[in-house]
């Protein structure tokens, strides 16, 4: 069972930078769709940005767009969410999440792998 954890979340003011990485146990890991979500208290865990198994296609929430980056580095088996302009509506536990489809996966019922979240806190 591959494991995920998840680090760099942390307190940023609006307009800062926050890099998150999520490394993985998994030896097959350049084989995993791999996906980032994030829950703000009182809400449903929303897609923030999804990564095919080369790195070739990347896909974003209309909120993150032109905001964050998400990348991978399958030699070090490691995520990557680099998030900039960050703003108070960002604040939210980050999570990273896993799949072994083909096809790309944007919602959290077709991952069957996560982490158990970072907190992200944007303050105005």
């Amino acid at each position: 069972q591959v494991q995920l954890v998840e680090s760099g979340g942390g307190l940023v003011q609006a307009g800062g930078s926050l890099r998150l990485s999520c490394a993985a146990s998994e030896r097959t890991f350049r084989h995993y769709f791999m996906g980032w979500f994030r829950q703000a208290p009182g809400k449903e865990r929303d897609f923030v940005a999804a990564i095919t198994w080369s790195g070739g296609d990347t896909y974003y929430a209309d909120s993150v767009k032109g905001r964050f980056t998400i990348s991978r580095d399958n030699a070090k088996n490691t995520l990557y969410l680099q998030m900039n302009s960050l703003k108070p509506e960002d604040t939210a536990v980050y999570f990273c999440a896993a799949s072994t489809n083909i096809v790309p996966v944007l919602t959290p019922p077709d991952y069957p792998y996560w982490g158990q979240g970072t907190q992200v806190t944007v303050s105005p």
